[in-house]
């Protein structure tokens, strides 16, 4: 902890170096947003030495952890006691100041929710240059309750108290076929709502679409032994097995980290999938964060754009997005994105918060699904970047949705504040940023500063 109190000081003069016309951006390694900046004036904020494992303690299974530390170093300091965060985000390089100030979710939120409701004490640099400690029961609970969703634009998780579970060595999985949208999705509802399939408890609850007559449900349960288990690390691809055997095992650690070989499906876009490419990778390189990395190059050379515009191929879109949209109009949405959209495969994740988080509002008990979707979409002829993007905006919102702020958004403002709870964001944003240091919500998830 000394170790911890000299890196927030760290950070701390750090913050008040940065010019009062600079945004403070942080410094980080590793970027899971899709919201790609314009050139406006920024100072980078160092947070080195932010990035370590404080403590687990296997008696009240809670561990502290820094701001930046990942979740792929969070579950090696925890597994080896039996234990894991209640929900562990797909990707490795995903961090717990992320998770929370942003939004995560994976095959637990059916029953624990989002990242940030197993938080129980959050330590954080406000826009003032305070370092102040925020719990649901202190004098700071309006930040605490107002930070999921906010995005940095109220502070920066220096310390976070998180809750763990108990986990058992293994996961067999049940991959379950649908050729019906409203049967899958009612299906998803009961075995949620139980807890249970085939008279065992599920554990683990999330799905894939493939198209409008096939589609998946997977479950995961707890086990002590396995009779094999897979290994889909090298050439063999996770996101194949579902379609081609109905049961599998793997270790508690590959299920967690199940998606992050292939970046759920997306390592096809670099050659990845191709046998040759894939054996003569590296499996070290088999990474998201390689994969992310490779995007924002291709974004700054603008490469795929130009082999496009030679084979005279359409201007594509960039269509990066999780949603969340109430689970009996899940079908709705499923047939709306297949034929207005039409990219596949989909990720469904249930989930359901236990109480109300006024940023990203949610109705508390009732249970959504996240739909994932990312890859590009050729534009239809006359139309310009955007278009399908503010189709999946409209339509969410017209099924009493709400979309995840990580990727590009294109709300009008008052329509920005209205959906996100503006009422509930400005006067915590007053009390602890109230110079306006930091950008507000709008300017950094819509506006792109």
């Amino acid at each position: 902890m000394s170790t911890h109190q000299r890196a927030v000081e760290q950070i701390r003069q750090s913050y008040a170096e940065i010019p009062g016309d600079a945004a403070p951006r942080l410094a980080k390694s590793t970027s899971n947003l899709f919201r790609f900046r314009d050139g406006g004036k920024t100072a980078k904020l160092s947070a080195r030495d932010l990035d370590e494992v404080i403590s687990v303690d296997p008696v009240t299974m809670t561990a502290e952890v820094q701001g930046m530390t990942t979740y792929e170093h969070l579950v090696e300091a925890t597994l080896p006691y039996g234990l894991m965060p209640y929900v562990v985000p797909q990707l490795k390089t995903i961090t717990l100041g992320g998770a929370v100030t942003g939004l995560g979710i994976e095959s637990t939120s059916f029953r624990d929710g989002l990242p940030h409701e197993s938080v129980e004490e959050l330590e954080i640099l406000t826009g003032d240059g305070r370092v102040i400690v925020a719990r649901d029961d202190n004098e700071h609970q309006d930040l605490f309750r107002a930070f999921p969703n906010s995005y940095g634009t109220l502070g920066y998780a220096l310390r976070i108290r998180i809750k763990l579970r108990q986990v058992q060595p293994y996961v067999h999985l049940t991959h379950i076929r649908f050729t019906d949208a409203a049967k899958c999705m009612l299906a998803m509802q009961e075995i949620s709502d139980s807890m249970v399939h085939d008279g065992e408890q599920v554990d683990f609850v999330d799905g894939v679409f493939f198209d409008p007559e096939e589609m998946y449900i997977t479950l995961g349960r707890f086990a002590d032994r396995a009779p094999y288990v897979s290994d889909y690390t090298g050439m063999r691809i996770y996101y194949q097995s579902i379609r081609q055997r109905s049961r599998d095992w793997l270790t508690i650690h590959d299920y967690l980290w199940r998606w992050d070989t292939d970046w759920f499906w997306c390592s096809r876009a670099f050659g990845v999938q191709q046998p040759v490419v894939r054996s003569l990778m590296p499996r070290r390189w088999m990474r998201s964060d390689v994969y992310r990395k490779l995007v924002a190059l291709d974004r700054r050379t603008g490469l795929t754009a130009r082999v496009d515009r030679w084979r005279d191929q359409p201007v594509q879109e960039s269509v990066i997005q999780d949603v969340e949209v109430p689970i009996e109009r899940g079908a709705q949405f499923l047939e709306f994105f297949h034929d207005k959209v039409g990219m596949t495969p989909v990720w469904m994740c249930p989930l359901r918060a236990s109480s109300r988080w006024p940023i990203y509002p949610l109705e508390p008990g009732k249970l959504y699904v996240n739909f994932g979707f990312w890859g590009m979409v050729p534009l239809p002829r006359g139309q310009f970047d955007g278009y399908y993007n503010k189709l999946i905006e409209d339509s969410v919102h017209e099924l009493d949705g709400h979309k995840s702020l990580y990727s590009t958004s294109f709300y009008a403002r008052e329509q920005f504040w209205e959906l996100y709870n503006g009422d509930a964001y400005w006067p915590v944003k007053r009390e602890y940023d109230p110079n306006g240091r930091l950008l507000d919500l709008y300017e950094k998830c819509v506006r792109g500063r």
